[in-house]
């Protein structure tokens, strides 16, 4: 049974958050002007506002510093964390780092748990997550992947091509995913290993990941036995591991930034005359406000279900396939709507709306394009109306 009711613990942290993001998150979003998300010297200002107001990675277990939620009190604060851009940087639980530290916990030896996952947990560096390849490579379909891992001596030598890597600039080591003669396989590559480089930063629409979205390029890159991330040949099932999750933890934080465009324009529509009365009590604006008021409900109750899917143990593949696809498109209806109502002050700097159409957008695209989902969730369908003896 699904129970909808916040934990009192779970409410108090969300209280804090909303706190710590309207304080402290939003107003330096004036002073983020890195090209490529936030300045080293910006991100760790912002990490130890959050250490200090006790709101820093809470979606990590307790021996790693975080708040021990589970994924249903997790949407319930990340979304929080994305009401702001610079939220889930300074909490430490943007993307990808908060993704790779939840595979990290469950797969990584204790040698790379120390190595890795601890000083990313404590925001001290970054990481990047490399498996999608430039065309004719893997992207929406994984089983395209053309990367090879081959032994060598005593390890492996890696090469390939990755592109729209997140975080790649700057990152102090890279999850790769290769194929083996075992089959795809995850591989700890250190930033200092001279056999892979940033090759060049892509010029995309978003700027608020750290890092930006590198080309990557994989070239005789030599590891150790030691570099193997889990077991050989089981990437793709580890990367389902990791995907589930961190797609439903993007639906969290992109609504809370869907949230906030829906305030702004509420507020504008309340105050703002026009043709004799308030813009809030014109139909079509009221229509325009309705509309996001269910985009966020419903979106909010699908991303809590796939939650208590995840707590249950269930890998919830379809679960979080509807909350990408649903939470995809409404996000954006509901930041499209916001910027309507606001007319030349929704595309203008003067407010919040102009810089998230730019940064929500991708969010259609990456993790999965909205067209992926929709026809993994029918084929499903299909099946399950299909007689078994068709």
């Amino acid at each position: 049974m699904i129970d909808f009711e916040i934990p009192g613990e779970v409410e108090e942290l969300r209280e804090r958050v909303r706190e710590f993001v309207a304080a402290v998150a939003i107003p330096a979003e004036e002073r983020d002007i890195a090209e490529h998300g936030l300045a080293a010297e910006l991100r760790a200002e912002l990490q130890a506002a959050a250490k200090e107001a006790g709101v820093f990675a809470p979606q990590l277990p307790r021996d790693l510093g975080g708040h021990g939620l589970d994924m249903r009190g997790t949407a319930v604060v990340l979304e929080e964390a994305g009401y702001g851009l610079l939220g889930p940087p300074a909490m430490n639980c943007a993307a990808p780092d908060e993704g790779n530290m939840h595979m990290l916990e469950l797969i990584a030896s204790p040698e790379q748990r120390a190595r890795y996952l601890e000083p990313l947990a404590r925001g001290e560096i970054r990481s990047c997550f490399a498996m999608t390849e430039p065309a004719p490579g893997a992207g929406s379909d994984p089983s395209m992947l053309l990367s090879r891992a081959e032994r060598s001596g005593d390890g492996w030598s890696i090469n390939g091509r990755k592109w729209f890597i997140t975080g790649a600039e700057g990152a102090a080591f890279a999850i790769c995913m290769a194929m083996t003669d075992e089959g795809a396989t995850m591989f700890l590559v250190d930033a200092e290993n001279p056999g892979w480089r940033v090759e060049r930063l892509i010029d995309a629409t978003d700027r608020v990941f750290t890092g930006g979205h590198g080309e990557v390029v994989f070239e005789d890159c030599v590891v150790g036995e030691e570099a193997i991330l889990g077991e050989l040949g089981e990437g793709f099932r580890y990367a389902q591991v990791r995907l589930a999750p961190a797609r439903l933890t993007h639906c969290m934080r992109w609504l809370g930034a869907a949230r906030r465009a829906h305030d702004f324009a509420l507020r504008h529509a309340a105050t703002r005359e026009a043709f004799g009365q308030r813009l809030g009590d014109l139909g079509m604006v009221q229509q325009k406000i309705a509309e996001s008021e269910i985009d966020i409900e419903t979106s909010r109750m699908l991303i809590w279900k796939c939650a208590w899917a995840l707590d249950q143990g269930s890998h919830a593949r379809q679960e979080s396939q509807i909350a990408k696809a649903h939470v995809g498109e409404a996000t954006w209806r509901i930041l499209d709507r916001a910027v309507q109502i606001c007319g030349a002050l929704g595309v203008s700097g003067d407010g919040p709306l102009a810089r998230t159409m730019n940064e929500l957008r991708p969010f259609r695209i990456y993790d999965g394009p909205t067209e992926t989902h929709l026809w993994a969730i029918a084929r499903r369908a299909v099946r399950r109306a299909t007689p078994s003896d068709a």
